[in-house]
């Protein structure tokens, strides 16, 4: 039984959107990259939409590796099956989930997954964290364990399993931001542009006479790319949400490492689940790191993708996806007080980073008594009183709207 529904199975673990704070992680590092320790809380700025709001609570958390290795209680122990999560032993300073987003990797993105986790996961035995690995599909699922030979078993079966993904050779071939873009933007441009590829798929269609068969098949086509991804995205975080449940029930040091191309939280309810995410995780201690699966990418179209597509609008729109993928992706490192590893083909480098974690986080307190409970998202910026350092911190947050009480 994958990690997700175990935390359902066992007693209940249920965290619900608090109205009444926010939890901001941050993380702050000198130019050399190293941990900012001695900051204290009237260094730190926190802007609410460009206002600035009170901290009405600080912490430091400094995360310093336990001097013992992992005992023999720690190792074995099931994520799987019906019964609880077996505690990990009290002098583990770490325990590291693998989440391999199989539901977005391609091909291409599996097979550079699996050889920069097996460095990392090394590392991670040899400092005597207990590791994990599993796949947001659920069909991967190695259980809390210190056998390498069974982590590299769940590595070695990783396969893409994305049930949103589209057919290379679809015309219209429309993607979830062009897609967005025609039915919630009513954007001409890319409407144009679909209609344009069914032409060029079906030369037996005219233009002048056949217009309207074409702009129905073009929104029927978007209508289902959009009713797709939606349900993926939220079915994603619930997976996410879900192993971070399950990680909130064990003792000592505990982080979830994402390793995925990204996800478009395009839409209200995506961009609020992230939000609860972020909530969740914080308020169970658990970071998230996440690596950029994809390495430096390239947003060109392959010969056999899209026969009736234009190349230049077709990169246009990868390029605004990736980059909207990517920062779903920072969003919930740096929300966490978690590192995000991007932009470089240095897989196997960038997975032994993330495997040890920030030193040391500050979690700030926000007061939400007096915020309107509107279903509004809120943009934060964090700064602090002092020059040569880089702040990493959560990005906004989405204020609930109340639950209207049945009668």
């Amino acid at each position: 039984m994958p990690l997700a529904q175990t935390a359902a199975k066992d007693e209940p673990f249920t965290i619900q959107a608090n109205v009444d704070r926010v939890l901001v992680p941050v993380v702050v590092r000198d130019k050399q990259g190293h941990a900012v320790r001695n900051l204290k809380q009237e260094d730190f700025s926190v802007f609410d939409n460009d206002k600035l709001r009170k901290v009405s609570a600080f912490e430091v958390e400094t995360r310093v590796a336990a001097p013992e290795a992992a005992g023999p209680a720690a190792t074995g122990s099931a994520i799987g099956g019906a019964g609880k999560l077996a505690p990990a032993h009290s002098s583990l300073h770490q325990i590291v989930l693998f989440v391999f987003d199989d539901m977005h990797l391609s091909f291409e993105d599996v097979s550079a997954a699996r050889k920069s986790a097996s460095g990392a996961i090394a590392g991670v035995l040899a400092e005597g964290s207990l590791p994990a690995v599993v796949s947001t599909s659920r069909k991967i699922n190695s259980g809390l364990t210190t056998d390498t030979a069974k982590l590299q078993a769940a590595v070695a079966g990783l396969a893409p399993h994305g049930a949103a993904r589209s057919d290379k050779g679809e015309c219209p071939l429309l993607g979830y931001y062009q897609a967005d873009l025609m039915v919630e933007k009513n954007d001409s441009g890319a409407k144009a542009e679909a209609i344009q590829q069914i032409f060029r798929c079906d030369p037996g269609l005219d233009p002048s006479r056949d217009y309207a068969i074409a702009q129905r098949l073009t929104e029927s086509a978007a209508m289902r790319v959009v009713s797709l991804s939606r349900q993926d995205v939220l079915d994603t975080y619930a997976t996410l949400s879900g192993f971070i449940r399950a990680l909130a029930k064990l003792p000592g040091r505990r982080s979830l490492i994402l390793v995925s191309p990204g996800f478009l939280p395009l839409d209200p309810a995506a961009l609020a689940a992230e939000s609860r995410m972020i909530d969740l995780a914080a308020e169970s201690d658990v970071t998230i790191d996440a690596l950029d699966a994809r390495g430096l990418y390239t947003t060109s179209l392959e010969a056999s993708e899209g026969p009736g597509a234009d190349p230049q609008y077709q990169g246009e729109m990868r390029r605004s996806s990736m980059d909207r993928a990517e920062t779903s992706m920072g969003e919930l490192a740096y929300g966490t007080g978690g590192s995000f590893f991007h932009n470089s083909n240095d897989l196997n480098g960038g997975m032994k980073v993330l495997a040890q974690g920030p030193e040391c986080v500050y979690m700030l307190e926000l007061p939400l008594e007096d915020v309107k409970q509107d279903g509004s998202y809120h943009r934060l910026k964090v700064k602090v009183g002092r020059s040569g350092i880089e702040v990493q911190a959560r990005e906004g947050y989405f204020v609930p709207k109340p639950e209207k009480v049945k009668r």
